[in-house]
């Protein structure tokens, strides 16, 4: 027990360093970014477009260290395309970890990490708060050792995924996301929160060393092939796909859903649940998209 839970608070204290490490990166390109404008303002000259600032909250979408199914120097995934793609030049402070599901995201700690993050003036312009929320969750709150909860044994008649189950987990999503409007209303006012619903996955097993895989086992456990095991998987990212449709447009929300589905190939996909670097390119030029229409001319 005692080493279990020594465990934890390593884990906990390697991703509290990490977040501070991400922070001060941030606060350093902030306070060049607000030098080289006041200096523009100083000298009257005309000051290009303010770049976007933004926050990042979510799961390995938003925070994927790896390429492929090996170690990688540098994050491959959408927050880090999005710092390279082009010339929309964004400033993001990612305070995303993998593996967090929505309930883990919006847990009193993380939202304590949110107020922090959103309460310090050297995070942010002189509107001191960010431009838009983004937000990855939902798919960890599915997958994993528990996803044959939400699967039907394979028999005459049965059609994979138990909607009724199912319906009950996309119900913690959506309280989850729910609570971050509400979050979102109290801490940064007016400010839009910008989220994604996934592609559909291939569950082959595929996985890196470290973690997986997150679907096949269910699946092979409950009596299903590949072929039916991906139509499975398909239903319930539609399902999730609705909810945030359903969200986004309801304009009390504030939310804009960037639509992810049906970009990726199958060669895009280095395991279960993550694309390549390429694939993850592919999905932050769709964030681009509604950023630039959300935020015309500044990007």
């Amino acid at each position: 027990m005692r080493a279990s839970l020594a465990l934890r608070q390593q884990m906990r204290d390697a991703i509290d360093e990490e977040i501070a490490k991400r922070t001060k990166i941030h606060q350093s390109r902030m306070g060049r970014l607000k030098t080289s404008r006041a200096s523009l303002r100083a000298a009257g000259a005309p000051a290009a477009p303010m770049p976007l600032v933004m926050l990042a909250h979510g799961d390995s979408w938003f925070d994927y260290p790896l390429s492929g199914n090996s170690l990688s120097l540098r994050s491959t995934d959408i927050i880090a395309q999005l710092e390279m793609t082009g010339n929309i030049n964004p400033f993001i402070l990612n305070i995303s970890h993998y593996g967090d599901a929505t309930t883990d995201e919006m847990s009193w700690p993380k939202q304590e990490r949110m107020i922090e993050s959103l309460q310090n003036p050297a995070n942010w312009m002189d509107e001191g708060k960010p431009d838009a929320i983004l937000f990855s969750g939902g798919g960890n709150d599915i997958v994993g050792d528990k996803f044959c909860i939400f699967v039907d044994y394979a028999a005459p008649g049965a059609t994979g995924l138990n909607a009724g189950r199912f319906d009950e987990a996309i119900g913690m999503v959506e309280a989850s996301y729910l609570d971050l409007f509400v979050f979102r209303d109290r801490y940064a006012p007016g400010v839009p929160v910008i989220g994604h619903c996934y592609d559909f996955p291939i569950p082959n097993g595929a996985h890196p060393d470290c973690v997986g895989p997150w679907l096949k086992p269910s699946l092979d456990y409950c009596g299903w092939n590949l072929v039916q095991g991906t139509a499975i998987a398909r239903t319930a990212l539609l399902d999730f796909k609705a909810l945030l449709v359903e969200l986004a447009n309801d304009p009390a929300n504030n939310f804009i859903m960037v639509d992810t589905q049906g970009l990726l190939s199958p060669a895009d996909w280095a395991n279960e649940l993550h694309p390549y670097p390429n694939g993850f390119k592919t999905i932050a030029a769709k964030f681009v998209d509604a950023l630039r229409a959300h935020f015309a001319g500044r990007i």
